[in-house]
């Protein structure tokens, strides 16, 4: 199974109303559960965390992000942790037994990085009450399971107000994984920033079904071109878009982490996943005995997600543009989904001085105005 890729098949309802009624953020005034570990621990020797991935750590997309962040972790704590990892791991039965030879091989705190290990994690956490896990994208909780996830949408809407600014055609292309509510949030968030700086611009939208295939993903931005798109950008982990843009003098964006190295002239920024912080101070609360259960989705103010820089190509007033949005959202006076929001068919969905709100988010399976294609796929 691909990351999250059960979620086409969850009831999404059920699915929505779960996570939302257990978000609530680390800066909140939630008290959340309490840390199964009662008090700070007694360092004779190095924390031991552990991490699962569901694909490799050299994919430059997903999971290189979580790795760039266990090593920044590693390198914030220095000797009080040893961490390792496992990659390349299924969300079947492969999980459970990846995850409980973790906790066998002594690790405390196991971070499990894909939608699809949220079963195996609560089924091992109950064997195991004094270890403690966190779910990346996962709604169920324990005593000794909290959950993470990135407001991807935040970034997600600087870059489409750069897209606004830099396309010609007014078409912009989006190659996605899956049509699932992350997925479709993300376009949208893209096309409200979009369309912010250039109403007349439209996303045409490609589905490749995977997370992470470079020949599909290849594929679907080369079928985009020959609609006539002149920027382009991707819900998948891999760097063949931005690769193909670079080959094709156009522009792209890249996901997950920045993606320039693969497109000096095509890359006008990334938006990125980054999670060190998150793993560092995640790490710290186990480590000093206050760490609880609790479900933290953060976005650029907490680090946690943000772009990367931007290419000088575009113009400084379009980055200082770009740079006020940023600051708003920091400061909690913006929203990706501010109303009025429009669907497909010219409904309001938000009106004026409303904004999207979580549950509305993650239950997203509309798109918003100027997307051409279906919440359905390809």
């Amino acid at each position: 199974m691909e990351r999250r890729n059960f979620l086409k098949y969850a009831t999404l309802a059920g699915y929505s109303f779960a996570l939302t009624s257990c978000i609530q953020g680390r800066n909140s005034n939630s008290s959340g559960t309490e840390s199964p570990l009662a008090s700070p621990l007694v360092m004779t020797e190095p924390l031991k965390v552990g991490f699962v991935y569901v694909g490799p750590v050299g994919d430059f997309g997903w999971t290189y992000s979580h790795d760039l962040g266990r090593r920044e972790m590693e390198a914030n704590l220095q000797d009080k942790v040893k961490t390792t990892f496992v990659e390349n791991v299924n969300e079947g039965a492969d999980a459970e037994r990846v995850i409980r030879q973790l906790t066998l091989d002594g690790n405390k705190l196991i971070f499990t990085t894909s939608f699809g290990y949220m079963n195996p994690t609560i089924k091992v956490a109950k064997d195991f009450p004094k270890i403690v896990f966190e779910h990346c994208t996962g709604y169920k909780r324990a005593i000794n399971v909290g959950t993470y996830l990135g407001r991807f949408e935040e970034p997600r809407y600087l870059t489409g107000m750069i897209a606004g600014k830099m396309t010609k055609s007014n078409i912009v292309g989006f190659i996605g994984a899956y049509p699932i509510p992350e997925v479709i949030r993300g376009i949208s968030a893209f096309t409200q920033g979009l369309r912010a700086t250039n109403p007349q611009a439209k996303v045409r939208v490609l589905w490749v079904q995977s997370w992470y295939d470079p020949a599909k993903e290849r594929e679907a931005a080369q079928a985009l071109v020959n609609l006539g798109v002149d920027v382009l950008t991707q819900h998948t982990d891999s760097t063949a878009v931005v690769q193909l843009a670079e080959e094709k003098g156009i522009y792209a964006f890249g996901y997950n982490s920045d993606m320039s190295k693969f497109g000096q002239k095509a890359h006008l920024t990334s938006a990125i996943n980054k999670w060190g912080k998150f793993y560092t101070d995640t790490t710290l609360t186990v480590i000093n005995g206050t760490w609880k259960s609790q479900e933290v989705w953060d976005g650029i103010g907490a680090g946690m997600v943000d772009i990367s820089p931007m290419n000088q190509a575009i113009p400084a007033d379009v980055q200082q543009l770009v740079n006020a949005k940023r600051d708003e959202f920091i400061q909690g006076t913006a929203h990706p989904f501010d109303g009025p929001v429009k669907d497909q068919k010219g409904v309001v969905r938000v009106p004026k001085g409303k904004n999207l709100d979580d549950k509305g988010q993650l239950a997203m399976d509309w798109y918003v105005e100027g997307i051409e294609g279906s919440t359905k796929g390809n």
